[in-house]
């Protein structure tokens, strides 16, 4: 089981560095959209390629970060019912989850998808549109963020096994790692109360 949990902390890694930043895929397709809409204001031109590179960042940058919004336990859960059973219960819920529903559909996407990606590649096909780009890129982020979201659910289930033979923590907890945002937010509280602290502390002297 310790070598399971190993596996399962490598994969956790790799989708929090992958998770982190492709962020930037975003950022790039923002700054690729202002740079489109000031051209085409400016100068009256543009091109089919501005538009189809925005929305090849965006499909790569959801698709990538699907393992690591699983890592999170952010995706979209009904705990109406769920939230109401035991932690055994929940967990058991969770194995089977991700043994019968996830890890089957993911296996069959990538069977589905890699051909595709393979003959696109191999023919070179480019877009209908005019200026448009060469298809594979985009196409190839299907098989790469299905197989990170396969590889993220394998460690959920590990994670979930070894809490039920007790060679693990509960699986279920929110992350206690934060986001830049909600560090920065704590930081600003903690400034705050300090200063409000030191006011009072200065009044009681006066």
């Amino acid at each position: 089981m310790q070598a399971l949990l190993a596996l399962s902390r490598a994969i956790d890694r790799l989708n929090a560095f992958v998770g982190k930043y492709s962020i930037w895929l975003i950022f790039a397709a923002t700054f690729i959209s202002a740079a489109n809409a000031i051209v085409r204001k400016a100068f009256d031109t543009s091109s089919n390629a501005f538009l189809e590179v925005q929305w090849y960042l965006f499909a790569w940058s959801f698709l990538i970060a699907a393992g690591y919004t699983l890592l999170h336990r952010e995706h979209v859960r009904i705990d109406v019912i769920n939230s109401r059973l035991s932690k055994k219960a929940q967990v058991w819920i969770d194995i089977i989850g991700f043994a019968f529903f996830l890890t089957p559909l993911c296996l069959t996407i990538l069977w589905l998808s890699m051909p595709v990606v393979i003959q696109m590649y191999q023919s070179g096909e480019m877009s209908g549109n005019p200026g448009g780009l060469i298809r594979w890129p985009v196409w190839t982020a299907i098989p790469v963020g299905i197989t990170l979201l396969l590889l993220q659910g394998i460690s959920e289930l590990i994670k979930r096994i070894a809490f039920l033979t007790g060679d693990g923590p509960d699986p279920m907890g929110k992350l206690s790692d934060k986001s830049a945002e909600e560090e920065l937010a704590e930081a600003l509280r903690a400034e705050a109360d300090r200063k409000q602290a030191e006011a009072l502390a200065a009044q009681a002297k006066a």
